[in-house]
């Protein structure tokens, strides 16, 4: 059913979904290729955009135009969240106390903290990175290793000593 609008009696038309399709496979390489420009997420802008014409009630007049515009402003809408994501991580980062005290700097260095991480055994190392870098509490872990959250927790606290010892640096004292 074809709805008129009664100002000017013109017919609209939401997009047809071979035009959608046509479009995509024209237009979405380039659109990625505009939007990487403005943020990481680039792939998403350009599928929020074609999400958001599917939606449009009336084609717009310029489609391609439409597009570049949409997309544009929903990359830098990511590009925004981002700045803002990193920004709070790095704010919550800074107000948590260290994990180590470094013997000689202020900076650990990564591949040796890597190398220490990956010369643990599988159990250990699973629930260190469960735990520091996915954030999981003990009773998830527990669960994921089909264990109880308190052999979790042994496991996460016999890691970071065996961490500690390998790295030669001492526990940071809190109270």
């Amino acid at each position: 059913m074809t709805v008129v609008n009664a100002k000017d009696r013109n017919p609209i038309e939401p997009i047809s979904p071979e035009t959608l399709s046509r479009l995509v496979d024209r237009h979405a390489a380039a659109l990625e290729l505009f939007a990487r420009q403005l943020c990481e997420e680039a792939q998403d802008a350009v599928q929020e955009a074609f999400v958001e014409l599917a939606a449009q009630d009336q084609v717009p007049h310029d489609v391609l135009a439409w597009l570049y515009c949409v997309v544009r402003n929903k990359a830098f809408s990511a590009a925004r969240a981002a700045r803002r994501r990193k920004r709070h991580e790095a704010e919550a980062a800074a107000r948590k106390p260290a994990w180590f005290v470094p013997a000689t700097s202020d900076v650990l260095d990564s591949r040796a903290v890597a190398l220490a991480l990956a010369s643990l055994d599988r159990e250990h190392r699973e629930v260190v990175v469960a735990r520091l870098w996915g954030g999981l509490t003990f009773r998830q872990i527990g669960r994921m290793l089909r264990t109880t959250d308190s052999t979790a927790h042994r496991r996460y606290e016999a890691a970071l000593r065996l961490l500690r010892e390998k790295m030669r640096i001492p526990c940071l004292k809190t109270e």
